[in-house]
């Protein structure tokens, strides 16, 4: 009897001291797994491609693009067209897909002009996501970017509380590219829908340009003395529109709303040219861009089979915030 239980004994130790190295030897290999996560392949290229390519506002969408491959293990590159010119950035994306390389993301820097080169990348079998601003035909398989229409709509807000919902204002706008187009739209719809005794007596094209949009500026304040507000949306723009101010000494009695957060926006908020801006998550637009690419790129993501589809493909708001003389300091750069 007693030998029956030593070996009874023995196999319970004997299945116990398995167990546990069954256990451990399962818990390390979840470790293993956990810590390996998604990892791209030998040579996998990513390309972000823009235009006006020295501008700041791209820095903080590149560092998400770079921060995201670094997760993913996988490389990426920047090109970009140097100056605000439709051709030269379809040229920059043709010479892109010609390398091949794993996907894409573009702002568009025209709402239809770069359709056919996108469907040219797409029948290349290259995934193509668009961040910043739209090309809402083009089938790109995702736009990662602000809501731009609500952007608009929240300007529309805070110029009324500013002006005590009356009076005259005007908009600085770029007239082809399809996140100002959206911004525009939002504002002026808010305006006639919810304050009927806002009037907006002018839209101008500022061509993104500080000094087009300073005499844009000084036009419009000249023509209507008595205006109160002016939105304007995008950054070079706004602080054209803040020199004019000065310049017409108009200072605080023209509210300016502005976009993008960029030294010399900010620093005009600070001292009271500019009475408000948006920041966008340039950030996000960037890491989010490449996470995509990525899923689409191995098939982790579900897209149609038919890749001109009319389904509705995913888009994701990477949100904004009001930027006024209360909370300036937190958007300088650290």
């Amino acid at each position: 009897m007693k030998k029956l239980l030593t070996v009874y004994a023995l196999l319970i130790i004997a299945f116990l001291i398995y167990l546990i190295e069954f256990q451990s030897r399962e818990a390390a290999a979840s470790l293993d797994g956990k810590s390996k996560g998604l990892h791209g392949e030998v040579g996998e290229k990513y390309v972000m491609v823009t235009f006006q390519a020295g501008a700041d506002y791209w820095k903080n969408i590149l560092k998400g693009f770079e921060d995201a491959s670094q997760a993913l293990n996988v490389s990426v590159e920047y090109r970009g067209a140097a100056q605000y010119d439709v051709k030269e950035q379809i040229t920059v994306l043709e010479q892109v897909i010609a390398r091949k390389p794993s996907g894409i993301a573009i702002s568009a820097i025209h709402p239809d002009a770069l359709d056919v080169t996108i469907y040219k990348a797409i029948d290349a079998g290259i995934p193509v996501v668009l961040f910043d601003s739209d090309a809402p035909k083009s089938n790109a398989y995702s736009y990662i970017g602000t809501n731009n229409y609500n952007a608009g709509v929240t300007v529309a807000h805070e110029m009324a509380d500013m002006i005590d919902r009356t009076g005259k204002v005007a908009v600085i706008t770029l007239s082809n590219q399809q996140n100002q187009i959206d911004r525009l739209t939002g504002f002026k719809e808010t305006l006639e829908k919810q304050y009927p005794d806002i009037k907006i007596v002018a839209v101008k094209d500022g061509r993104g340009n500080q000094i087009v949009s300073k005499n844009v500026a000084i036009d419009i304040l000249k023509q209507y003395p008595d205006l109160k507000g002016i939105f304007v949306t995008e950054a070079n723009g706004g602080v054209g529109v803040g020199e004019a101010a000065i310049l017409l000494k108009k200072v605080g009695q023209v509210k300016i709303i502005g976009f993008d957060t960029d030294k010399q926006m900010l620093d005009m908020i600070k001292d009271g040219t500019i009475s408000a801006t948006l920041a966008q998550g340039t950030w996000n637009m960037g890491y989010w861009s490449l996470q995509y690419l990525f899923h689409v790129r191995h098939d982790l993501i579900k897209l149609p089979d038919d890749p001109y589809t009319n389904e509705i493909l995913p888009k994701m708001d990477t949100g904004i915030t009001v930027v006024s003389k209360k909370n300036v300091e937190n958007y300088y750069a650290k």
